[in-house]
This record gives structure tokens, C-alpha cells and sequence, in this order.
């Protein structure tokens, strides 16, 4: 579901149910360099949102000290399925609810951007604020409505169903 021209940008945010530098979230501050490190080893992979630390845990959105924003871009929808759904990643985010609230809103945007553009935080919150008011559309949508690329051809249009991944 894309063409050569775009990528796929990706942000999801948590609000953290302890302060990041508590023993509540220590397993889950273990698992950020080497999950991260999956990431960029990921083929398809093309950039993530980090400071100089390597993570983006000191970002913030939305003012608010307690969400923390993972942002990445990716090269088709495929790429960020097989990451998100590979083993590294799925053993981390079978266990979110220890260290996040159950999310009332989308917590999660997809959206196709030109490739090499990177995405700013600000970009992502319309992205987010949109998808939570109107739904997936080809402005924002997720991993499992998607949109195909705004070069897309038609042998490229392909639906994957990813209900009952497991993840849910």
C-alpha cells in the first residue's frame, strides 16, 4: 500500500500510570534501547522521533507531562505491520497495561508523508486530534484502516486483516 514517492509516519502515546523514573516503569525503561534497537534494524525502517539520549521519553505532547509519544517513519504499511507484530515488539506491548492507562481515545495515527519528510511533534497531535474527531480517513487512520499512498497503483492496493492479532 504505497509507492515509491511516500512514507509511512506512525505516533502513538501513552500516559504513563507512575513517573518514568519509578520502579513501576523500570521494565518498561529496560525495554526501550533494545526494542528501539529492533526498530532500526527493521527493514522498511526509515527514522524515529529521539533526543540525544537515543529515545524520546524527555518529549512531551499535548502538555502533558505524563504522555509519552513514540513517532517513526516507515517505508510501506507492511514494514511497520511485521515490527509492530514481530516478537520483540509484541512481548513489550502484550504488557502496556502495567506501565499505561487503557486509552478512552485513539492513541495511535498513521498518515502518508513524502518520503524523507519528518514528521514534527505538532504534525502528529493534528494528525491525532483529527483521527479522534472524524475517524480514519486518508489524512489520519491506523493499523487497521488504512489508506493506500497518495501514488499508489492499483496492483499495490492490498487489505490485510489483522483482526485477532492477539494484541488487542
Amino acid at each position: 500500500m504505497t509507492g515509491d514517492g511516500f512514507d509511512l509516519a506512525q505516533v502513538n502515546i501513552g500516559r504513563m500510570l507512575a513517573p518514568l523514573d519509578s520502579p513501576r516503569m523500570a521494565g518498561f525503561v529496560a525495554a526501550l534501547e533494545p526494542v528501539n534497537a529492533v526498530a532500526d534494524r527493521a527493514p522498511g525502517f526509515r527514522w524515529r522521533l529521539q533526543t540525544e539520549d537515543g529515545d524520546a521519553t524527555a518529549m512531551r505532547v499535548f502538555d502533558d507531562d505524563w504522555l509519552l509519544v513514540n513517532m517513526s517513519t516507515w517505508a510501506s504499511h507492511q514494514a511497520l505491520v511485521d515490527y509492530v507484530y514481530g516478537p520483540e515488539h509484541v512481548a513489550v506491548l502484550r504488557e502496556r497495561r502495567q506501565y499505561f492507562e487503557r486509552p478512552a481515545e485513539a492513541m495511535t495515527a498513521l498518515w502518508w508523508v513524502p518520503a524523507g519528510h519528518r514528521p514534527t511533534v505538532a504534525e502528529a497531535q493534528d494528525r491525532l486530534v483529527h483521527l479522534r474527531e472524524h475517524g480514519p480517513t486518508p489524512f489520519a487512520f491506523t493499523l487497521r484502516a488504512t489508506f493506500p499512498a497518495p501514488d499508489a497503483t492499483e496492483r499495490d492496493l492490498v487489505v490485510r486483516d489483522l483482526t485477532g492479532c492477539g494484541v488487542d
